[in-house]
């Protein structure tokens, strides 16, 4: 019996070592919260940081098995080499510059208006940046489109319950629902939780201004379905020009504007600016943060065409 004791917690402590040096080495994704050109206080940027990291390490890592830093920045020019940045700021151009992007070395960044509910925007973007870093992560499986058969489901976990009616909140600042690993299960299945907060009651489901969208490889085309409008959800398929492989920033470039005018996002440029001590950033990450703003002007261009 001593033996067998023995042996049964000889084998518990090579699983427990395993396990310690699986985590590890499990990289973590470090993400920068950073205020550019924008008269957000630091103090609510922080705030929002703080409240966005515990949704992370709490709610989204033990279910999708991402773990992540979240940090908030006053401005590019102290952003850390490895930070993936969502960049606040008063004014993006136009609607549809804003959300998931690349920079010409293929790493992502999110842009985002400082808005009414920007914390719940940045929620967003936040997740489906560690969900999918780069924008084109699928899942095979039923189409919601009758007599489509099987297809490719691009992995944007807040799209389909993004609105703020199915939000809750982390420290008192509302974030956004997103869906789990359950979302593409062939069937509804009971006790099976398919989003966050309980939103959505089963796979696939599209709920009030949310969208899903999906490859249909038998038409060689896109398809979504949206429910910004009427009394139930519509599917349609989308004229949508991929660039490079990048498929979730051409979905977002199709989507924002409806997106934007569904969730009645209006500009706020008024908050007062706040103070800053002054900090020497070191001279290695002047070219980095010159390098995302010319990304930054880059995809505003483009939206304006």
């Amino acid at each position: 019996m001593v033996e067998v004791i023995e042996l049964q917690l000889c084998a518990r402590t090579r699983v427990a070592r395993i396990s310690m040096m699986g985590e590890q080495h499990m990289l973590t994704h470090h993400v920068a919260l950073v205020s550019e050109e924008s008269a957000i206080p630091p103090a609510e940027l922080m705030a929002v940081a703080a409240a966005l990291e515990k949704q992370v390490t709490r709610d989204f890592a033990p279910i999708w098995k991402v773990p992540a830093t979240v940090t908030a920045f006053q401005s590019l020019d102290h952003l850390p080499l490895d930070y993936w940045p969502i960049i606040i700021k008063d004014d993006i151009g136009d609607p549809s510059a804003a959300g998931y992007h690349e920079d010409q070395n293929g790493q992502p960044f999110a842009l985002v208006q400082y808005s009414d509910g920007w914390p719940l925007t940045v929620s967003h973007e936040l997740l489906e940046m560690l969900a999918d870093p780069f924008g084109r992560r699928m899942v095979a499986g039923p189409s919601p489109k009758p007599g489509q058969g099987r297809v490719k489901f691009l992995v944007e976990v807040c799209d389909p319950c993004e609105s703020e009616a199915f939000s809750y909140s982390v420290n008192d600042i509302k974030v956004s629902d997103f869906y789990t690993p359950q979302f593409f299960d062939p069937v509804t299945a009971a006790g099976v939780r398919y989003s966050f907060t309980g939103s959505i009651k089963q796979p696939r489901q599209v709920l009030r201004d949310g969208y899903l969208s999906w490859y249909d490889p038998a038409s060689a085309s896109w398809w979504q379905r949206t429910w910004f409008g009427g009394a139930k959800a519509a599917d349609k398929k989308l004229a949508l020009k991929v660039v490079g492989g990048n498929i979730r920033a051409a979905i977002d470039r199709h989507t924002e504007v409806m997106r934007a005018k569904a969730q009645k996002r209006l500009a706020a440029g008024t908050a007062p600016k706040g103070t800053v001590a002054e900090f020497a950033a070191p001279a290695s990450l002047a070219e980095g943060a010159e390098s995302l703003r010319a990304a930054v002007k880059s995809v505003i261009r483009r939206a304006k065409r």
